[in-house]
């Protein structure tokens, strides 16, 4: 169950790290589209894992490699930008968030 205090921090982290993918994806990421799906803050605030969306979605495993490799550059971006409304800037885990293929696999099954 989460507290009120990791729901906020965890919406503040998604929508500025949602910001930032929005605004590097063109340079970093070569215009995929990454979208911040879900954030999830651990009790202590010292850990967020980041499930991140890729659009399309070959080559998603590349750009996982890539953002984890630039995860201190983005986390130091994260704490200029929150730098007044948390104490701590959590560690920040990726993961690739796959619901969506899996829908469509299901849905692909089922219309067959």
């Amino acid at each position: 169950m989460y507290t009120i205090r990791q729901n906020k921090v965890s919406r503040l982290i998604q929508k500025e790290l949602a910001e930032f993918f929005q605004h590097e994806s063109r340079e970093l990421f070569g215009g995929k589209l990454i979208s911040v799906t879900v954030v999830r803050v651990s009790k202590d605030l010292s850990v967020a894992k980041v499930y991140l969306s890729v659009f399309p979605s070959e080559g998603s495993q590349t750009i996982l490699s890539l953002v984890k490799q630039i995860s201190g550059q983005i986390r130091g971006t994260l704490g200029h930008k929150v730098g007044k409304q948390l104490r701590i800037v959590p560690q920040l885990d990726f993961f690739i968030d796959d619901s969506l293929d899996y829908i469509e696999n299901i849905e692909r099954v089922l219309h067959d």
